[in-house]
């Protein structure tokens, strides 16, 4: 019992920057916390923030890991937090250990959009569970993931942690979607927001609209407003050329992970942006339209709902011209929103083959 008390362990953390650099810096003092409670041992976390790299077949790039690791003395386990997607074997990889050298590669992408700390601090514990010298307290079995399987250790010390098929695949799209971060790909489209506001004011002051939008049942409605989201959503993908096709078939796979991501962080973004347009036209249409003037228009009272049918009306109208004025947004900053893993992964292909 003396000896467990003396023990300790030396754990580096390195994130890729974003998304998982975030989270563990939110984590970093309740991590070390656990290691301590659940390994019995003077626990020293350290952590840093580097762009990790992987070879497009998966693997991870040595020449990298070892200079990370060099500028540390004596660590026991090294955890990598990439943000980049891994899949072999036909299901999202979670964690790959790497025994011989004691170290771990997660990535963060298969936890899912903002996972919990609770769900970080199992992965991590479960993956230094695979190579410290000694066994994991009985207290510790909880910190073995549910909603994965590690594989049977090979001789070099290898396992992996994938995720099940059906569950894991959804759960790493809403980890690249969140990672794309829809919200501040909306500001970047300033432009389209420009084009956008300027059509859908048009709603206000034009009377055939609200007319048009008294007629028109809520489904109707509801069906014009999907049809414009899908307009722009189709329109950014097709103009900047953001739906991308393998260079490679075993990597067909994860570019369909990349592609479905890209998609929802659109519809995300334009949903945002059509939200916001409802909002301001209404806004604008409660200040400006007399509801006696209305009620003459449409020859029916004017009520709240009178108001939010041109609101939507016109945020339709306005989206769509909103398409045509992302043409003016620039290209490069919408790519990097939803390209930046995706860029990193390419850009080690092309210094490898020079």
């Amino acid at each position: 019992m003396a000896e467990s008390t003396t023990r300790s362990m030396h754990v580096l953390i390195i994130a890729d920057p974003g998304a998982a650099s975030k989270r563990i810096a939110s984590l970093t003092d309740d991590f070390e916390e656990q290691l301590q409670q659940v390994f019995n041992v003077d626990a020293h976390l350290e952590t840093s923030t580097q762009v990790i790299r992987v070879q497009p077949d998966h693997q991870l790039e040595m020449s990298t890991l070892d200079s990370f690791i060099s500028v540390y003395d004596k660590v026991d386990a090294v955890l990598m937090l990439t943000g980049i997607p891994r899949h072999t074997y036909g299901k999202p990889l979670v964690a790959e250990v790497l025994g011989d050298r004691k170290v771990a590669v997660i990535s963060f992408p298969t936890l899912g959009a903002w996972p919990s700390k609770q769900r970080v601090h199992k992965i991590l514990t479960s993956c230094i569970n695979q190579f410290v010298p000694y066994g994991l307290p009985a207290s510790a079995n909880q910190s073995v993931p549910r909603w994965g399987q590690w594989s049977e250790k090979s001789d070099s010390g290898h396992q992996t942690l994938h995720a099940h098929t059906f569950t894991g695949g959804p759960r790493l799209i809403l980890g690249m979607t969140s990672a794309n971060d829809p919200v501040r790909m909306a500001s970047k489209l300033s432009r389209a927001m420009a084009a956008a506001s300027a059509t859908g004011a048009f709603g206000i002051f034009y009377n055939s609209i609200w007319q048009m939008s008294h007629y028109l049942s809520t489904a109707r409605l509801i069906s014009i407003g999907l049809i414009a989201i899908a307009v722009m959503v189709i329109w950014l993908i097709t103009t900047n050329r953001l739906w991308d096709r393998p260079d490679r078939e075993r990597l067909a796979p994860v570019v369909l992970y990349y592609n479905l991501s890209t998609v929802l962080t659109l519809i995300v973004c334009v949903i945002a942006l059509y939200a916001t347009l409802v909002a301001g036209i209404l806004v604008g249409g409660l200040i400006v339209i007399d509801p006696g003037f209305m009620s003459l228009t449409i020859q029916a009272p004017a009520a709240f709902t009178s108001y939010l049918d041109i609101a939507w009306l016109s945020a339709a109208m306005g989206v769509v011209a909103g398409a045509l004025g992302s043409s003016f947004d620039s290209n490069a900053d919408i790519k990097n929103l939803t390209h930046a893993q995706r860029l990193r992964t390419r850009v080690y292909s092309v210094d490898e083959s020079e």
